[in-house]
């Protein structure tokens, strides 16, 4: 799952950015209005946490934007603004929910799912699956919500990484991933680390799902990247 804030105090930005890392998700973040604004314009994200008080251009003509742009990506206001007129006009702008700083991110976390299970997931994405539903590939299930993964009814623990990486495996199911794909959507890099952090957890991962299994799901392309599919 990949979210966009738009959040010009970088303390809380950053508070935010960190506990949906940790959730698993791959976050964008942007202090300034019209960064943000093109952000939501070139990328397809399934959530967006936006401030109303920003520079160079505030919240709500950046929601109002979308959109007109025909962007529905869920949108979460955070707002210092408390009064009943200020949600009001949130969500008439386009707003989805409105919450009031200072805030708890369990809360923030639960909302934004609840939000992007409603929207089923279509944002604009590319993905194949619902993001509110299991997906599977052959015995291997994965039920992004309640952060579980299954094969032949078989528990596989996984760490938030080794999770995130198999949602966006599972996700592109039969199609070749390459690293620099899985460094951009899972790690949220946008440069090359110089490091095999992508080999280390496709082993993890393969060791996890494949190897007490005859039938085996994660393949190596050589030269390319990697893909999940039942041969």
């Amino acid at each position: 799952m990949k979210i966009l804030i738009i959040e010009d105090d970088e303390k809380t930005a950053s508070f935010a950015a960190k506990g949906f890392k940790e959730a698993g998700m791959v976050v964008d973040v942007h202090h300034d209005g019209m960064e943000g604004l093109d952000a939501t314009l070139v990328h397809d994200y399934d959530a967006a946490v936006i401030d109303l008080m920003l520079p160079s251009l505030d919240g709500l003509s950046i929601i109002e934007k979308m959109r007109s742009e025909g962007i529905k990506t869920p949108v979460i206001i955070l707002s210092a603004k408390r009064t009943v007129s200020d949600r009001i006009a949130g969500l008439q702008k386009g707003g989805d929910d409105y919450m009031v700083k200072p805030f708890s991110f369990s809360e923030l976390l639960a909302r934004v799912q609840a939000l992007v299970r409603r929207s089923g997931g279509q944002t604009g994405g590319n993905a194949d699956d619902s993001l509110g539903e299991k997906l599977r590939v052959a015995d291997l299930e994965l039920d992004p919500w309640k952060h579980e993964a299954m094969r032949d009814g078989k528990t596989i623990p996984l760490q938030a990484r080794e999770f995130s990486l198999l949602e966006y495996l599972m996700r592109n199911r039969d199609r070749v991933v390459s690293k620099t794909s899985i460094l951009e959507n899972v790690y949220d890099y946008n440069f090359d680390p110089q490091t095999n952090v992508v080999d280390v957890l496709v082993c993890r991962l393969r060791n996890k799902i494949d190897r007490e299994f005859d039938k085996k799901l994660l393949h190596t392309v050589r030269g390319m990247g990697y893909v999940l599919r039942a041969e």
